[in-house]
């Protein structure tokens, strides 16, 4: 019986060759507007052309981050409940760290594929080939519901367009002033509004 290693090595020689470019990689801004009590986004469908996934997988990423139901619709993706769009752009660019970039050489020349259940990601640039990372778990403990005025520690996962750090807890997405990607903060809840909270940091 093969070993694991040289089972990979085979699955990875058996993909196609992946097309580089030397083209400066671009995320479009996402269009978003709010229909009644959803979220549409407009150029999902550019997005994922330009990502170079399947719809579905950034979908299901999508709403499993924003902690929502939502379909694809034509060249356009539908979130239930309201969302703005640096809370989308904020996901779609952690997406693209997770399944797109290349962690060796940070270009997007990469495909994904199954491996004995492990997904991994191939680098046509460098010919790197790695485990798609798994999520890591917020410092804070889960907990079924935000409370304003309350304290939380929270680990930031991203930061917003216009400079907000983004913390998720539960299904809430929470925005830290002048937090870095990476910190662990105490934080004190402002205001709730659906699925969004802002926050401002405990000293």
């Amino acid at each position: 019986m093969e070993d694991y290693e040289a089972l990979l090595d085979r699955a990875i020689e058996n993909l196609p060759d992946i097309e580089t470019t030397d083209a400066r990689f671009v995320i479009p801004d996402p269009k978003v507007f709010i229909e009644g009590k959803t979220t549409v986004l407009d150029n999902f469908g550019q997005i994922v052309s330009v990502l170079n996934r399947e719809p579905d997988h950034l979908m299901k990423y999508l709403t499993r981050e924003l902690g929502t139901a939502g379909k694809i619709e034509g060249a356009r993706a539908i979130f239930q409940g309201k969302f703005p769009s640096n809370v989308i752009k904020s996901n779609i660019d952690a997406y693209a760290d997770e399944y797109v970039i290349c962690s060796e050489c940070n270009r997007p020349d990469t495909q994904l594929v199954k491996m004995d259940r492990v997904m991994m990601m191939k680098c046509a640039a460098c010919g790197a080939h790695r485990p798609v990372k798994k999520r890591k778990a917020t410092a804070a403990a889960p907990v079924a519901a935000l409370e304003e005025g309350k304290e939380y520690e929270v680990k930031i996962e991203a930061v917003g367009s216009k400079g907000d750090g983004i913390a998720k807890v539960a299904k809430f997405t929470i925005f830290v002033p002048r937090a870095i990607k990476g910190d662990v903060v105490k934080i004190r809840i402002k205001k709730i509004s659906g699925n969004i909270a802002f926050s401002e940091v405990v000293q």
